[in-house]
């Protein structure tokens, strides 16, 4: 069987998207229409960002090749803003986190539930409450 003639299935999708012309151009696609939090999406778009990185480092690629490292350009910048918003998002519950350990003194459960509802804050709103409110104001406020 050859790859064109593959069933369009999440079992053939790594295969198809190896594939040339519109056989690939479809497989991208469903892969990015997958959601966000499939695992095969994700594993899928590493390996093809590690592809694509390395084919703009050869110095013979054709044009077939540079339309797919075009196509895939899209995906590369989608996950390095994912990446971004992931590493600003950890960056706050650290934040968020180690505020509230130092004002009173450990982060038990209560505290780690209102660190959800306080990462739906911006900087600017949230570090003035945690500042100046007390436990129990937090707890009431967040709870």
């Amino acid at each position: 069987m050859v790859i064109h003639q593959l069933p369009c299935t999440e079992e053939t999708l790594w295969l198809r998207i190896l594939g040339k012309g519109r056989v690939q151009q479809q497989a991208i696609d469903e892969l990015e229409a997958l959601p966000q939090n499939n695992p095969l999406r994700s594993k899928a778009i590493d390996l093809l960002l590690n592809l694509k990185i390395t084919l703009e480092f050869n110095q013979n690629i054709d044009e077939e090749d540079r339309d797919f490292i075009m196509r895939l350009s899209p995906i590369y910048e989608q996950k390095l803003a994912e990446v971004k918003q992931e590493g600003i998002q950890a960056e706050r519950r650290n934040v968020i986190e180690n505020l509230l350990q130092v004002r009173f003194g450990s982060l038990d459960a209560d505290l780690r539930v209102i660190t959800e509802a306080l990462l739906t804050l911006s900087p600017e709103e949230f570090t003035p409450l945690l500042l100046q409110l007390s436990r129990e104001e937090l707890l009431n406020r967040f709870l």
